[in-house]
C-alpha cells in the first residue's frame, strides 16, 4: 500500500503543467454544466484544446480526435443555451429508454469495427476502449448541449471506463479527475432530474387549468 502511495504521489508531482490546466478547467466546466451556467462552454473549449494536445502525446487517438470534437462542440453548445446565466433559454427534456436501447448498441458496435480498422495504424493496447468512449462520448456531448436529462447517467459509466484507461497510460491526475466526474455525474443527474419534474409539473398543472377553463 505505502509502495502504490509513493507512486501515485510521484506520477501526481511529474504532473505537466498543461495536464493541470486542463485539469482544472474540466472541474470547472462540470460543475458549471451541473448548475446550467453557460460559462461551462468557455472552460469546456480551452480545456478540451489541451487534452487535444495531451491524449495525442500518449497515443491515443480517439481520446485527441474526440477533445478536438469537443471544441467545436463547446461553440455549439454555448449558443444552444444561449441567455443569461439565470435564465438559461433552453429546458431540459428526456429520451424514450427505447431510444437509449438503440444508441449504446450501435455505438459499441461502431466503436468494435472502428478500432479494428485503426490497429493497423496505431500500436495500443486500449484502441476499441478508447474508441468506444470516444463515440459514446460524442453521442453524450450533444445530449448535454440539447439538454437531455439522461446524459449524466451515459457519463456515469463513460467516466467509469474512462478512469480505468487514463490510469493505464499513465494519466493519472486526470484519471482522478474523471474519478470525480463519476460524482459529478450522479450530482447533475440528481438536480437535473428535479429541475425537469419541476417544469414538467408545472406544465401539467398548466394544461389541466386550460382544460377547466
Amino acid at each position: 500500500m505505502a509502495e502504490l502511495t509513493s507512486v501515485f504521489w510521484s506520477q501526481i508531482m511529474a504532473t505537466s503543467l498543461p495536464e493541470w490546466a486542463a485539469v482544472v478547467l474540466a472541474l470547472a466546466y462540470v460543475w458549471l454544466a451541473a448548475i446550467e451556467n453557460p460559462w461551462c462552454w468557455l472552460c469546456a473549449f480551452v480545456s478540451t484544446a489541451l487534452y487535444t494536445w495531451l491524449f495525442w502525446q500518449v497515443t491515443l487517438p480517439f481520446q485527441s480526435a474526440l477533445n478536438l470534437f469537443y471544441m467545436v462542440m463547446a461553440v455549439y453548445g454555448y449558443f444552444q443555451w444561449h441567455g443569461n446565466t439565470n435564465t438559461p433559454s433552453r429546458r431540459i427534456v428526456s429520451w424514450s429508454w427505447r431510444r437509449h436501447g438503440v444508441i449504446v448498441p450501435l455505438a459499441l458496435l461502431l466503436a468494435w469495427g472502428v478500432s479494428g480498422i485503426a490497429a493497423s495504424q496505431f500500436s495500443s493496447d486500449h484502441l476499441q476502449l478508447d474508441a468506444s468512449i470516444h463515440l459514446l462520448s460524442m453521442v453524450t456531448t450533444f445530449m448535454v448541449a440539447h439538454k437531455v436529462l439522461e446524459n449524466w447517467l451515459y457519463w456515469f459509466f463513460i467516466n467509469l471506463a474512462s478512469v480505468y484507461l487514463y490510469w493505464q497510460t499513465g494519466l493519472v491526475l486526470t484519471a482522478c479527475l474523471f474519478a470525480c466526474y463519476v460524482v459529478f455525474s450522479v450530482y447533475g443527474f440528481v438536480r437535473w432530474r428535479q429541475q425537469w419534474k419541476q417544469d414538467h409539473g408545472s406544465e401539467i398543472n398548466h394544461h389541466a387549468a386550460q382544460r377547466q377553463a
